[in-house]
């Protein structure tokens, strides 16, 4: 049986394992490590590695859209990282921070599985320690040590795929954590270590 996590969001602090994983992940980014869901064997990051890999994103608190490729040629783009940091910025505030690769390779990978090139619509992205702190002291639905402050973690939905059917995707993934928030229409990832909650 597969432990479930306590409704508990986001997640706690980065632990040193959570850090050498990250590291272990971005040196793997490419290989053959394969993930099996519904039938169809995947790699962490596309069923086909070489092509170049694009996310589209639609911010909706600041209405901003964009559609990029990230990595190409065997490396990440500067440009594309570069314009998804701007666009996963803290809105309240306007601060950046840079998004951790692995978890846009977890992004892209979710697309490969749900057969779907529609923008992930941004609930929350990056979160500076100020906007965190102050959505923490209002609600305990937001870790007070959120990866979300780490450029490690993302809300989201895909409005032409079930909510459900992202979440159950996110989980076979196994790459980090997926917390299900059905009443508010969304489901949070991170590159943290692999557990689940609801809320």
């Amino acid at each position: 049986m597969t432990e479930i996590s306590p409704p508990i969001p986001d997640c706690c602090a980065a632990t040193s394992e959570d850090r050498s994983r990250r590291s272990v992940v971005a040196g793997l980014v490419g290989t053959a490590a394969m993930s099996w869901f519904g039938g169809v064997t995947l790699t962490p990051t596309t069923a086909r590695a070489g092509e170049p890999r694009a996310l589209a994103f639609r911010n909706l608190h600041t209405g901003e859209t964009l559609e990029t490729v990230y990595w190409a040629d065997g490396s990440y783009r500067h440009e594309g990282l570069e314009q998804i940091n701007h666009i996963l910025r803290d809105w309240r505030t306007g601060d950046l921070e840079p998004m951790d690769p692995a978890l846009l390779d977890l992004l892209h990978s979710l697309q490969a599985i749900l057969d779907t090139r529609g923008p992930f619509h941004v609930i929350s992205a990056y979160r500076s320690p100020k906007t965190n702190a102050a959505l923490a002291s209002k609600s305990n639905g937001v870790a007070r040590k959120s990866f979300h402050m780490r450029g490690m973690a993302i809300d989201i939905a895909l409005p032409d795929r079930d909510l459900t059917a992202l979440r159950d995707a996110a989980w076979e993934l196994q790459q980090g954590g997926v917390g299900y928030y059905a009443k508010s229409g969304f489901i949070h990832v991170d590159t943290g270590r692999v557990r689940r909650w609801n809320f």
